[in-house]
């Protein structure tokens, strides 16, 4: 592999030891000069000895190890703005226009057959605590990612990522995806020149693993004295518990058989008698399952339960909606429309030992519904929106487990769909709530952001070619801080 370590200067500043491949197009390299300095690479002039750099071909550029590079380019903050000619009302614009004075978050450019990485990017992101862990994830000091493992460049590329995406401009994330095809040849697959498209949800489990593996667990600000047995914050706030017992259906006397299993997901399996994602749900806690029966001396068959004894704060729930085809050998898509509620009650999933302890905060959560019931208070979406954001909002966890979920209740704040009939073709893309505190939507379409109304998240629900949720994410319902003194 061509690989040659150089000094760049811009301006007054020196990076010495970055690194350049030659094997991967200029526009990597401008990238990581991006990550850098500030600069974007549409801003960038580089030059070297041989020329200018382009973006797609090295020309006859030859480059040297400890070669002297040359940048020129301003921060897109430091560029004057053009005035504005004449003014513009927001009846007239266009959707792009209005997400720009809106202050729309950043989009993230289509990079060839990327919108599975953009979009499962953009789901990611609406967690405060993910975008907080890898804020504060400090790795060894270098120029070079070829230096870390892969879990440490993919950890390291999300938190520049995030970092980047604050400027609410559209960014390319070519340096993720380098590392992510690094970690994974699988999604660097190649048709005819072109990348293949890839499963979100494979990218999702793999890009969560990555950082479960390098972002520590968060301490509870609001409490210094709290410890935490989680080595990972993906552990703390995304990952959940199962109890699980197995009892032999063909054996009366093979005794009943307890074991844990930890999750990062659920899943919804959808089949021909399930219309509603709960129904799913539930399937997937009961099921049957063929093993090796020590007291029979077979394989028997088993109907295995499964309760929840840990809630996440973030739920994260797959509708499984691809299936291998043999005749065709493609993952084909089950359209079927599935509803799923903007707000969610696990409390139905739990063991009694949980339900038990979810009950105090949840009595909260109805003495406020009667509250505003009896003063004939119904307030409107907005008036909700509002009302939350003036107000702070109780703990959503348990005092002795910084990153559970103390009520089963959730709400809905991301939704990440597949249009088309396999995983291998069609688009991904992001769907995501504003804020946890906001009931304005945002549909994140690669570099393409407009908002959308909580009516259109709802339509997300299948039965045709249009856009089918594929990954849910919810997070916790919030209560309001004064309601939750209400029972002391």
């Amino acid at each position: 592999m061509p690989l040659f370590t150089v000094k760049v200067k811009w301006g007054k500043e020196v990076y010495p030891d970055v690194e350049i491949n030659t094997d991967e197009p200029p526009l990597v390299f401008k990238a990581q000069l991006f990550a850098l300095t500030g600069v974007n690479p549409n801003r960038q002039k580089v030059m070297m000895k041989g020329g200018t750099l382009k973006d797609d071909t090295w020309g006859n550029i030859q480059i040297v190890e400890g070669q002297n590079i040359l940048m020129m380019g301003s921060k897109d903050e430091d560029v004057p703005i053009e005035p504005t000619v004449k003014p513009m009302f927001v009846e007239d614009m266009t959707e792009t226009q209005l997400a720009t004075v809106t202050n729309m978050p950043a989009g993230l450019t289509n990079l060839g057959n990327t919108c599975y990485l953009n979009a499962t990017v953009q789901c990611l992101k609406t967690v405060p605590e993910l975008r907080q862990a890898l804020t504060d994830f400090n790795a060894a000091s270098s120029s070079s990612l070829s230096n870390f493992a892969p879990a440490e460049k993919i950890t390291i590329a999300m938190s520049d990522l995030y970092r980047t995406m604050e400027s609410n401009q559209t960014i390319p994330p070519l340096v993720l995806l380098q590392v992510l095809h690094q970690a994974f040849p699988r999604f660097a697959d190649k048709v005819e020149g072109h990348h293949m498209q890839q499963d979100a949800n494979e990218c999702w489990v793999e890009l969560i693993r990555m950082l479960q593996q390098k972002l520590p667990a968060l301490k509870n600000k609001n409490n210094d004295k709290s410890t935490t047995n989680y080595k990972s914050a993906i552990d703390q706030f995304f990952g959940g518990s199962f109890n699980v017992e197995w009892k032999c259906v063909e054996s009366d006397i093979e005794e009943v058989t307890k074991t844990t299993e930890s999750f990062l997901q659920l899943s919804c399996f959808i089949s021909q008698d399930v219309k509603y994602m709960h129904s799913g749900l539930k399937n997937r806690m009961q099921e049957h399952i063929t093993k090796h029966s020590p007291i029979l001396g077979k394989d028997a068959v088993y109907t295995k339960t499964s309760k929840i004894n840990r809630l996440p704060a973030y739920l994260t729930i797959q509708f499984v909606r691809f299936f291998y085809k043999e005749k065709d050998k493609i993952n084909a898509k089950i359209l079927k429309d599935i509803k799923f509620p903007i707000e969610f009650d696990a409390f139905e999933l739990c063991t009694p030992e949980l339900q038990e302890k979810l009950v105090p905060v949840r009595r909260k959560f109805q003495e406020l519904e009667d509250k505003l019931a009896h003063e004939g208070v119904k307030l409107s979406a907005k008036q909700l929106a509002e009302s939350k954001q003036e107000k702070p909002t109780a703990p959503y966890w348990f005092e002795d487990d910084y990153g559970s979920n103390n009520s089963g209740y959730y709400s809905l704040q991301a939704v990440l769909t597949h249009k088309g009939r396999s995983s291998s073709s069609g688009h991904y893309v992001g769907w995501v709530r504003e804020s946890p505190t906001s009931e304005k939507w945002i549909k994140c379409d690669d570099d393409t952001v407009t908002p959308v109304a909580t009516e259109d998240i709802l339509k997300l629900s299948g039965g045709g070619d249009w856009h089918c949720a594929y990954v849910l994410l919810y997070g916790p319902k919030l209560l309001p801080m004064e309601t939750s003194s209400l029972s002391s």
